[in-house]
């Protein structure tokens, strides 16, 4: 009886072993296939993710070796590229925090294409003395996007104008403000495929400000 216990056990393990190595769509728990990266995030990048129970470390039912041998190659090479790649990455959240509270750098957003640099100088410059402006530009066009960068020389002037002029109108829109880590060339360019924001490559609706209709909708 002992015996077969252990041919069946065995044998089960085999086809377990089986079902994970072969090429499949999914079994038993289609979100497994889920699950096992996101434990993988945690554990390689350091990065917040959920732990189902399968993978407690006190009563572990599953084991993280084959998604470490499989998709956690993948991980590795993200984490080698947030420590040795040109720009900083996921499981560099610490220091992007310690970037942000130090940082003199917003970052503003919403704003028309047909706004100036001037306006933007007069509405900051209330705020603080302004080190300089940074206008975000089409990749493609070299005009206006829809976004700048304001950097003051202390870090008490950008808080004032978090504080007073984030959600305050500028050409007859709410412009939004945010804290930046600092400004980087290249990121003054829009990230859009057709060389603007990717914000205006899906947005279905007119906006006049900001060059009428989203560029998908223009397309079609």
């Amino acid at each position: 009886m002992e015996m077969a216990a252990r041919v069946l056990w065995g044998s089960l393990g085999l086809l377990r072993l089986a079902w994970c190595l072969l090429p499949q769509t999914g079994y038993v728990h289609p979100d497994e296939f889920f699950q096992s990266p996101e434990v993988i995030a945690g554990d390689v990048l350091g990065v917040e993710a959920a732990r189902p129970w399968e993978f407690h470390p006190s009563s572990p039912c599953r084991t993280a070796a084959f998604p470490l041998l499989t998709s956690g190659s993948a991980f590795w090479l993200l984490r080698l590229w947030e420590e040795w790649g040109p720009w900083p990455g996921v499981g560099d959240n610490e220091e992007q925090e310690k970037l942000l509270k130090k940082s003199c750098t917003l970052y503003v957003g919403n704003l028309s294409f047909y706004t100036t640099e001037e306006q933007i100088y007069e509405l900051f410059s209330k705020s603080g003395d302004i080190k300089k402006i940074i206008m975000g530009l089409d990749k493609m066009k070299k005009t206006a996007c829809g976004f700048c960068f304001v950097e003051y020389y202390s870090r008490a002037d950008a808080e004032n104008a978090m504080r007073y002029i984030n959600g305050t109108r500028l050409d007859d829109r709410i412009i939004r403000t945010d804290w930046d880590a600092g400004f980087k060339e290249g990121r003054q360019y829009g990230r859009g495929r057709s060389g603007g924001q990717v914000r205006d490559e899906y947005r279905q609706d007119y906006d006049a400000g900001r060059g009428g209709y989203g560029k998908l909708a223009q397309n079609q």
